[in-house]
């Protein structure tokens, strides 16, 4: 079986892949995953796709590493250590981080990863009104979105977030006068739209922009909650959004991931960060 690379044609294989493995046909996601990152792969003989990741690299200091799957009738034959340690060799050093499954996370310690943190997915329908504190971005705040996004997480993602501004149902910004202080999006996924990214100066201003995306969906809304984000887990789980999967952060590479994570309150997605 050889490791190749993967691109946006694949996607058929890589959801059938995800099927194999019951998990949701997310096909924006993929797409939109294989069309900023870099996708790999390991195929059998016959060409068939048993084993996939994607490496979505922020400059060459950080990198996050989703989409880690292998085919349930190759379970246990190492082939998702193999395709991790060809990943890793990829990264060339750079801090890796990825959110890891109970059932995941015993290979990634395996290869080195260490768990920062408890992470909860929170689902359900926001019960809650609209601050109106924030307003939604416009073409000319990309920038300023961009480097406050740097500034928080340490790293370039403006190449993400250029792509992220036509993926997303809504972008919104909140401001301190002084500029912007905080933004916020969210994108429609399967059954139910992720709120995500957020980023705030304080955890009122999280609370404002979750509240003026969230009040506008019919239907459920997703967000992933860190553990040292608690007092957001509880105002959401007050308004209907409620805790249920744990999976954990992991890092690999690095002592930790840089920025300033204080004002970091929700990823673009768990594949993300």
């Amino acid at each position: 079986m050889i490791i190749r690379e993967l691109d946006p044609d694949d996607l058929g294989a890589c959801l059938r892949l995800a099927e194999d493995r019951q998990w949701s046909r997310e096909e924006r996601k993929w797409l939109f995953l294989l069309q900023g990152g870099e996708g790999y792969g390991i195929v059998d003989p016959d060409g068939e796709l048993v084993a996939s990741a994607v490496l979505t690299r922020y400059g060459t200091r950080t990198a996050a590493v989703s989409m880690v799957l292998v085919a349930s009738r190759h379970g246990g034959r190492g082939l998702g250590r193999r395709l991790i340690g060809h990943v890793l060799e990829q990264a060339r050093g750079a801090t890796v981080f990825l959110n890891a499954t109970e059932m995941g996370r015993p290979l990634y310690e395996r290869l080195g990863f260490r768990v920062t943190g408890g992470v909860a997915m929170h689902l359900g329908t926001f019960t809650g009104q609209a601050s109106g504190a924030s307003r939604a971005a416009s073409p000319e705040d990309l920038k300023a979105i961009a480097d406050l996004d740097a500034e928080v997480v340490g790293a370039d993602r403006s190449a993400l977030l250029a792509r992220y501004a036509g993926f997303a149902e809504q972008l919104r910004v909140i401001e301190n006068g002084r500029g912007i202080s905080g933004y916020a999006g969210m994108w429609r996924n399967v059954g139910s739209t992720v709120v995500g990214p957020v980023i705030a100066a304080s955890p009122a201003d999280a609370r404002s922009l979750i509240a003026d995306l969230a009040s506008q969906v019919d239907g459920p809304v997703r967000l992933e909650i860190e553990d040292r984000n608690a007092p957001l887990a509880r105002w959401l789980a007050g308004h209907g959004v409620v805790a249920g999967m744990r999976t954990s952060d992991m890092v690999a590479g690095g002592e930790s991931l840089p920025g300033d994570r204080s004002r970091f309150f929700a990823p673009v997605m768990s594949a993300l960060g």
